[in-house]
């Protein structure tokens, strides 16, 4: 009963071990300091080692003692990711706001695909998953201004996804009708593989993207001229989402260079800002920007 009591007593003064938890932290979230550089700089590289050992494990021409050694170092690798993630939990104080957050998910699930590997046969491979954390690169050299850039294709994204849903709609509505199409023209012909309207819907949606497999392909005069349409069809269709999204990232482009600081004249900030992100000055908000906020939020609801 004493040691049980001895180990209790010290688990709990583990638990609210600040300077413990202060000196975890400078190390695993801090990169300025030269422990936190060097255990993101050794983190970044058993990511990339066991993305590697996933990859090898795949190619099946190793010996069985090298798959062996692949396998006690990806459980080496994993023990180590374990770890890291309970020590990012232990050393917060607000813990639910770095599980539920976007690193915090994937640094889950990074970790999950071994111990899923003991009910499920072949789930380690989804080890992969460990790519995503290499987006912690960014964070180690100072590349905030990649991170800023594709905040800016995120957004342009999300604020085009209407408009490519309706596309998205039509183009579903295009290829169905297609599909129909040519299978009341080829579905007659004994030869023909467009026997039912979901293969020749397959058929429509391959042609379309041009992607062609060449695994269905019309054997009608009348069938080859309708696909030659498709295609044609298909490769101007295939622009229209792309010019949605680069004219929606031109004009946030364009909104980020206006909303300049009247204080310290720099520029660069985000449309929803109401503050100057270098010196604290009240930025100043166009009558358009008020609109395209209230279209956002709108949007966001």
């Amino acid at each position: 009963m004493n040691y049980l009591v001895k180990l209790r007593q010290r688990w709990v003064s583990f638990l609210h071990n600040e300077a413990l938890k202060e000196k975890i932290y400078s190390i695993v979230f801090e990169s300025d300091t030269p422990k936190g550089k060097l255990f993101d700089i050794v983190l970044i590289g058993s990511i990339i080692l066991s993305i590697l050992l996933v990859i090898l494990e795949s190619m099946h021409f190793f010996p069985y003692s090298a798959y062996v050694v692949l396998r006690v170092l990806e459980y080496l690798l994993t023990l180590f990711f374990t770890v890291e993630y309970l020590a990012r939990i232990y050393c917060l104080k607000q813990p639910f706001k770095y599980i539920f957050s976007f690193f915090g998910i994937v640094d889950l699930l990074a970790t999950l695909p071994v111990y899923l590997s003991f009910f499920l046969h072949g789930s380690h491979y989804l080890l992969v998953i460990r790519a995503f954390r290499l987006i912690r690169i960014f964070r180690i050299f100072k590349l905030f201004k990649f991170i800023h850039e594709g905040n800016l294709l995120l957004r342009s994204l999300w604020i085009s996804a209407p408009k490519i849903s309706i596309f998205f709609f039509f183009v579903l509505i295009l290829v169905t009708s297609m599909g129909t199409i040519m299978y009341m023209i080829e579905g007659t012909h004994p030869d023909s593989e467009f026997n039912n309207i979901p293969n020749s819907i397959y058929w429509a949606i391959v042609t379309m993207t041009t992607v062609g497999y060449g695994d269905i392909t019309p054997v009608t005069p009348i069938g080859r001229f309708f696909s030659a349409v498709i295609m044609l069809i298909g490769y101007t269709i295939i622009a229209v989402p792309t010019g949605i999204v680069s004219a929606t990232m031109v004009r946030q482009h364009k909104a980020l260079e206006k909303r300049r600081c009247p204080r310290c004249h720099r520029d660069g900030h985000e449309p929803e800002s109401l503050y100057c992100k270098y010196c604290g000055a009240r930025l100043r908000r166009e009558k358009t920007e008020v609109k395209e906020a209230d279209v956002r939020k709108e949007q966001e609801s």
